[in-house]
């Protein structure tokens, strides 16, 4: 690291690393500078670059395919080398992410994007999006450690009887922390006496298939 946070992309392109984890802000900046160099082109390269990504999105919505054997080799690896050229696994979280972003980046860098979700208090990521999950939007299923359950919101109308569950986002796990340090008081606000964290957070639980006879749970945080 250089020092300079406006000279992150140059410290990418030197570091060339293969596991990427950041945040929202820094995945929008790295969209905005793609779009404006696809701008800045002639209008068949435009027409060429525009047919590549929405090439690589159809085969990403229809099996979860982040390489294509032709596209790759002409288009998409100079927007690899722009982060190194080396990523193999990106991770996104601490703030929502547009899902038409993600699944661009998807493409551009030829790699999953795994968004997850969670706090502090319960050791950071609670639930993370699958590689094999080629939709947007979500934040995945809870991570093996532990376990959520939706508390019912009267007053909002978020209840767990809905279609799609919906209610505050609670946890209870290995990964939960025991209390604020010399705060008894805000640890009770936070932890129920058999050790749910409520999040303050309202998640919706929908079912989402990702191949044959297989279902996942996945959790959509609002």
């Amino acid at each position: 690291y250089n020092g300079d946070p406006l000279k992150l992309m140059d410290d990418l392109k030197a570091l060339g690393p293969t596991a990427f984890p950041s945040v929202p802000r820094l995945f929008n900046r790295i969209y905005d500078k793609i779009q404006a160099g696809i701008k800045e082109k002639s209008g068949v390269q435009q027409s060429l670059v525009n047919r590549a990504v929405n090439s690589k999105l159809y085969y990403l919505k229809n099996g979860a395919h982040y390489n294509h054997s032709v596209w790759d080799p002409l288009v998409f690896n100079k927007f690899k080398a722009l982060i190194g050229g080396n990523v193999r696994v990106m991770v996104t979280g601490s703030a929502p992410i547009n899902p038409d972003v993600l699944s661009f980046l998807k493409v551009c860098f030829c790699s999953p994007i795994h968004e997850g979700y969670g706090q502090t208090e319960s050791s950071a990521a609670s639930c993370l999006t699958s590689a094999f999950d080629p939709e947007a939007g979500h934040v995945g299923g809870p991570l093996p450690c532990i376990r959520i359950r939706l508390r019912d919101i009267p007053e909002m109308q978020y209840l767990s009887t809905d279609t799609n569950p919906r209610g505050e986002i609670c946890y209870q796990g290995n990964s939960i922390f025991k209390g604020y340090f010399k705060n008894e008081e805000k640890t009770k606000e936070a932890l129920s006496e058999d050790g749910w964290l409520a999040s303050g957070d309202v998640g919706t639980v929908s079912y989402t298939h990702l191949r044959a006879h297989e279902t996942v749970l996945d959790l959509v945080c609002r």
